[in-house]
């Protein structure tokens, strides 16, 4: 690989045993295909559906250089998701995605090649720019995930037109120094990473995505979510 880059993806998981082979596949494809460094860090919750242990076969399948394990005993949440996983990662850059194929891997090449072009701190996958879109979504969800944008926009003009999404590549030291400071849970966290990056004055690079809606399994944002991201955003607001 040029320059010696390496990507560590770390995908949290919470029953996922469906998704994780074929998300798993993909990656190695399309990290294959553009001939980057790579290795996926898989950090499951103590998922009760054998997603460990669908995990474990791929770890035999793929290497334990390229698929890494590092499994919690239980659900712990997406912030200290991602510090259990950084701590592991052996890349200089880090991706950040969803193991429920809403975020499709043939878009990495595409993060890598807009982080190059710029230099960027992050680059943050958007599905309101460009040929970006949501597919597989109720006009509820469209709705509640557009107007949740919006009301970001007017309250913290973060300077960035996708805020919820959790599709991103960070620096390592970047994503370090954000996850330190966030305090949010949840949906939040994704959106209060790019404000504190904004704080910060992280340099951020946006490449349009499709997003799908989950291929298996129940979606995971309920109205008691949407009233907590509402919550959340207002404390953010407070503060920032």
């Amino acid at each position: 690989a040029e320059n010696g880059d390496k990507y560590s993806v770390l995908l949290p998981t919470y029953n996922e045993r469906e998704n994780l082979p074929l998300i798993v596949w993909l990656l190695v494809k399309y990290f294959g295909e553009s001939g980057y460094e790579y290795e996926i860090i898989v950090i499951d919750d103590g998922s009760p559906d054998g997603t460990l242990e669908v995990a474990e076969q791929l770890q035999k399948i793929y290497g334990e250089d390229k698929i890494l394990l590092r499994p919690r005993a239980k659900k712990l949440g997406l912030g200290t998701a991602y510090i259990h996983g950084i701590k592991h990662a052996r890349g200089n850059y880090v991706f950040i995605m969803d193991a429920d194929l809403s975020h499709h891997p043939k878009f990495i090449p595409e993060f890598i090649k807009k982080q190059r072009e710029g230099g960027y701190d992050l680059v943050s996958g958007t599905r309101y720019r460009g040929d970006g879109g949501v597919y597989g979504w109720d006009l509820r969800r469209k709705l509640i995930s557009r107007g949740a944008n919006y009301v970001t926009q007017v309250l913290l003009r973060p300077g960035a037109s996708d805020l919820t999404g959790s599709f991103r590549l960070y620096k390592k030291e970047v994503l370090v120094s954000l996850v330190e400071r966030c305090v949010s849970k949840g949906y939040v966290f994704q959106m209060e990473m790019i404000v504190r990056a904004r704080q910060l004055n992280y340099t951020i690079g946006e490449v349009p995505i499709s997003f799908v809606d989950r291929v298996y399994g129940e979606s995971k944002l309920g109205g008691n979510e949407i009233v907590s991201f509402l919550k959340g955003l207002l404390t953010l607001f407070a503060t920032t």
